[in-house]
């Protein structure tokens, strides 16, 4: 997409967002099915016609790494965010990015999701997002695309402020 189509795609969205806020606002869902015989949760990917993905217990918590780990899956919502976000945001700078990489790290310490140590905590202590970009724009103009797009992800913003979450069952 070059940067005309999308200034052409969004505009109308935003002109429509700025008259009448409430429209901007959506409720995004995911639901999964539980399977008890492989231990796991079955998700489907709308957008992929409806395939599912099965997730399931990372090896270092007794899976047998068949499954995709729930981990796995936060890390990679993360960087598929990103880079989505670094893309449209490199277009309305008008950078040319001749390849971009992403990958995410998080380190996790297993002690706490199995209750080894109760003081251990539960979930991902940090997580990295490395970028590999390889562009002919200048150095000061890859820091800002980076910046911006650390500003505008919404896993990344979702994930470095916290978010209320409940659970309740029907």
């Amino acid at each position: 997409m070059d940067r005309e189509t999308l200034k052409a795609v969004q505009a109308p969205l935003k002109q429509h967002y700025q008259a009448e806020p409430s429209t901007a606002v959506a409720r995004l869902h995911a639901s999964g099915t539980i399977d008890f015989s492989l231990l796991g949760c079955r998700v489907a990917l709308p957008a992929n016609n409806g395939r599912e993905i099965t997730a399931g217990l990372h090896p270092k918590a007794g899976g047998d790494g068949s499954q995709a780990c729930s981990g796995d899956l936060l890390l990679q919502a993360l960087v598929t965010c990103a880079g989505t976000t670094l893309a449209a945001v490199s277009i309305s700078m008008g950078l040319e990015i001749i390849e971009a990489k992403i990958e995410a790290i998080g380190t996790l310490d297993f002690r706490g999701t199995l209750g080894v140590d109760r003081a251990t905590p539960v979930g991902f202590s940090g997580i990295e997002l490395r970028f590999d970009l390889e562009s002919t724009a200048e150095p000061l103009q890859i820091d800002k695309l980076i910046q911006l797009t650390e500003r505008y992800c919404v896993v990344f913003q979702t994930l470095a402020k916290g978010v209320a979450i409940t659970m309740s069952r029907n």
